[in-house]
């Protein structure tokens, strides 16, 4: 429909007088939206008692599990609202992956609005699953259609990104998905103070609330959709000389392979496994941070020698305040770890990047049953710390890894397809962490020591991934696109070359105003820095 001509890729396609740093602020205000994926257990406490609001209305114990997802006269338990935060990440994967290539070709506006419809749009589909009490209408609603949501606007900037950052591929990439793992430290605070307000006698005020974020979040999502410009073909930076043409032995192409072969090309998959392993040994303990601190130094984090069961429900109380500081230092760093460890990656190279996470990872899952019997409380926080860098390090580094690899092209969708080696994780480290855990105190393992098991197999996986990273080589000659081929893709994927780059092109005239550069970076910067700032405040507890 010609009403909607202004989404198509051709009418975004900046001109000479376009900033390039307009690009990374509009991304993060998609990513900062629907990073709060990582914080929707804000709602699993008062979710899991929305029918009793003081305590949970327990189901009937001969209750089948259809007649509880599709009961309204009984409380869910968390172990079912969990599930949402699995599909969270399933959909994200298998979205990235089936819609990837129609990304490329429609372009990241038209992108980051069906991802804005798709993420606010769930969450209104969950606001009535919680007023019907219906929990597959939340499934439906975030689960499923949020989680495309989150799949679409994840991969949306990923693309435009690397091409308008062509110097500093790790870095831009980096400052786009660093909003990912801050959306949480943002909406999960801003959920907290909405359920309060909304909460009456009779509602825990969960409903209201996602009908409150949804407004926002559409508000923002779709500011930064609208702010996304595509640079012209051959655009470089003003002063930047490409680097020379690639040797056979460089892990930089100036090649493009098509995103249709990658599932046929060994480097993919090496690549994928290397996401998998490094997410799945990140993603388990992210979270299980909290019961972990708990469990293993107990009474050691008020100061006496008791263990985790025979503290007081005070000392629990106290312990669980500073576990939460544990986490949201955690959080701190994955963050952190996604900007600084990807703009390293620019100058180290994304395989010696990728080797450090691995050998370093090793050696610290190793050294950590070790930190907690010898009640090395610092060196153990300091380690997770460290670990978590690498994992957010991991996701922000590997799109400019594939870029090296595959080219530019087509990087969008070829990083879509990679991302289902999050949704393996995403199922797969979970899962890992809590049943290990579990097996292991029912056979009698003191909950200090249930962890050792775990974290000595996921210093083994991270070995895998060590070897899968080491037999990372350029991709074969075969595998890239003919000067023909690239042709019809760039004509699919409606681009124009710089010297065309007239008339229809968005802001082809005139220099982009620095107050709207300036503008762009504070609206995503304040609400990021609050979210930072109340987060350290949590963390300070740790030291207290």
């Amino acid at each position: 429909m010609a009403i909607f001509d202004f989404l198509d890729k051709e009418r975004t396609v900046a001109g000479s007088g376009f900033n390039r740093w307009l690009v990374p602020p509009a991304a993060l205000a998609i990513h900062l939206c629907i990073g709060m994926a990582y914080g929707f257990s804000v709602f699993w406490l008062p979710l899991s008692r929305a029918l009793g609001i003081k305590e949970s209305l327990a189901c009937p114990a001969d209750m089948d599990l259809i007649a509880k997802i599709l009961s309204s006269s009984c409380d869910w338990q968390i172990s079912m609202l969990g599930w949402m935060y699995t599909m969270f990440f399933v959909f994200l994967g298998l979205a990235a992956w089936l819609f990837g290539g129609w990304l490329e070709h429609a372009g990241p506006r038209k992108a980051g609005v069906v991802s804005a419809v798709c993420w606010c749009g769930g969450l209104v589909i969950s606001a009535l699953g919680v007023y019907q009490h219906q929990i597959w209408l939340m499934w439906l609603g975030s689960g499923v259609i949020g989680g495309i949501g989150l799949g679409l606007g994840y991969i949306s900037p990923v693309s435009t990104l690397i091409k308008w950052f062509p110097d500093r591929r790790g870095m831009a990439t980096g400052m786009a998905i660093m909003g990912f793992g801050g959306g949480a430290m943002i909406g999960a605070p801003l959920a907290d103070k909405l359920m309060k307000f909304f909460a009456t006698p009779d509602s825990v005020g969960v409903w209201q609330t996602f009908l409150v974020m949804a407004a926002i979040y559409f508000v923002f999502m779709m500011a930064g959709a609208l702010s996304y410009r595509v640079p012209p073909t051959g655009w470089k930076p003003a002063g930047w000389t490409p680097p020379a043409k690639a040797s056979a032995n460089t892990m930089i192409t100036s090649r493009h392979v098509h995103a249709s072969k990658v599932w046929g090309i060994p480097q993919f998959w090496l690549v994928w496994l290397v996401l998998c392993l490094n997410v799945t040994a990140g993603i388990g303990i992210l979270g299980m941070a909290s019961p972990l601190l708990q469990e293993i130094f107990a009474g050691q984090l008020l100061g006496v020698n008791v263990a985790f069961n025979d503290l007081t429900l005070a000392q629990k109380g106290q312990i669980a305040a500073i576990a939460a500081g544990f986490t949201g230092l955690l959080s701190l760093f994955n963050i952190g770890g996604r900007f600084v460890w990807a703009s390293c990656s620019d100058f180290l190279g994304r395989k010696a990047t990728y080797g450090i996470f691995f050998v370093l990872g090793i050696a610290l899952y190793g050294l950590i049953p070790s930190m907690a019997h010898g009640a090395q409380l610092a060196l153990f926080v300091g380690s997770f710390c460290i670990i978590l860098s690498m994992y957010g390090g991991g996701f922000a580094t590997v799109p400019a890894y594939l870029a090296d690899l595959f080219g530019t092209q087509m990087v969008g969708a070829i990083h879509g397809r990679l991302l289902t080696a999050w949704s393996v994780a995403g199922v797969f480290g979970p899962l890992l962490v809590t049943y290990i855990r579990e097996y292991q105190i029912a056979q009698g393992v003191p909950k200090a020591q249930a962890y050792d098991i775990t974290m000595y197999l996921l210093a083994g996986l991270l070995v895998i991934g060590l070897l899968c990273n080491l037999m990372v080589r350029p991709v074969a000659d075969k595998h890239f696109m003919s000067e023909a081929e690239l042709a019809a893709e760039k004509k699919l994927a409606h681009e124009r070359d710089a010297a065309a780059s007239t008339g229809n092109a968005v802001a082809s005239n005139g220099v982009t105003s620095p107050v709207a550069v300036a503008f762009g970076w504070l609206a995503v910067g304040i609400p990021l820095a609050i979210g930072v700032w109340l987060t350290v405040q949590k963390a300070a507890v740790l030291f207290k």
